[in-house]
């Protein structure tokens, strides 16, 4: 097994393309980073890395190599952290994969909440586009959480907790329609919209409901983030189509209101939580269980 200060190294040297700023990085002497790839090519029988004037490039073999390391080098980091908590420490790391939308709507109230308790804790919030990219950050160890919208099925994840919200109309409270009890697609077509894009999950059933209700809509923007879907509805009059969980934090504040649409009354989105089917850490299920409660109560 390589010793994890040698794995360090060709990482760092890796991602800088270069001894020098690695050893800089790292706080060591060059040439002992020199040496120790030098003798680990000479251990592989190949060369780790193509020394061109200005950088070093990998090889494939080199590829091969630091794909291993940075797998070990997580699960290292994992180790370590179950180690810590069996010392009775609250430390190590957590990362929580996510949409846009969440990240800045939902989630945050929970992590500062977590945080309270657990202040050695370190949190790493990435956010990335689509289902797919966080089921495969799961699966793979990259996170140890994953929430977002109608997942689907998918090997090596287990759903820790999911939550329905219907699709509905949002506006400022300021808007005409914004004190009626439900209102109907057609009310909707003469108002600015805000219209999620074909690369999101909503947009499905927003096409499914015009069609049906023989409406074709002319959105004024077209969209695949939430943030910009919330602001546009709060600063130009207009109108978008989310769930309640996207606008927990603006519902809250008096930002924006939900208005619920009668045609979309039977579309519903399923916010889930995952995790990785072997389970996660013990401080990593602390905060699952806080996120179980948050999408309980929003969509209560």
């Amino acid at each position: 097994m390589l010793h994890s200060r040698l794995l360090t190294y060709v990482d760092e040297v890796a991602r800088t393309g270069s001894i020098r700023k690695a050893a800089s990085h790292l706080n060591v002497a060059a040439s002992a980073i020199s040496r120790q790839i030098l003798a680990l090519e000479t251990e592989l029988g190949t060369p780790i890395f193509q020394r061109l004037p200005r950088k070093l490039i990998l090889t494939a073999a080199g590829e091969v190599l630091v794909g291993h390391i940075r797998h070990t080098l997580k699960e290292l980091t994992r180790a370590q952290g179950k180690i810590e908590e069996l010392k009775g420490l609250r430390r190590g790391e957590i990362t929580v994969a996510m949409m846009s939308g969440l990240a800045s709507n939902l989630v945050p109230g929970t992590v500062k909440q977590f945080r309270v308790s657990n202040p050695r804790v370190r949190l790493c919030l990435t956010l990335l586009t689509t289902g797919e990219d966080i089921q495969s950050a799961v699966a793979s160890g990259e996170a140890d959480l994953g929430i977002g919208f109608d997942f689907t099925r998918g090997s090596h994840l287990k759903v820790l907790a999911r939550a329905a919200g219907k699709l509905g109309a949002v506006m400022a409270p300021s808007h005409p329609l914004a004190k009626r009890n439900q209102i109907r697609l057609g009310d909707c077509i003469d108002y600015p919209l805000v219209i999620a894009d074909g690369s999101t999950v909503i947009r499905p059933y927003l096409d499914s409901a015009f069609a049906k209700a023989s409406l074709e809509p002319l959105p004024i923007i077209e969209t695949n983030a939430i943030e910009i879907m919330r602001h546009a509805a709060i600063l130009d009059n207009g109108i978008t189509f989310l769930t309640p969980f996207d606008i927990e934090f603006e519902r809250r504040v008096g930002r924006l209101v939900y208005v619920p649409v009668r045609e979309l009354a039977h579309e519903t989105q399923t916010l889930m939580l995952i995790g990785h089917e072997r389970g996660t850490s013990a401080i990593a299920s602390v905060l699952a269980e806080m996120l179980k409660a948050m999408m309980r109560e929003a969509a209560a």
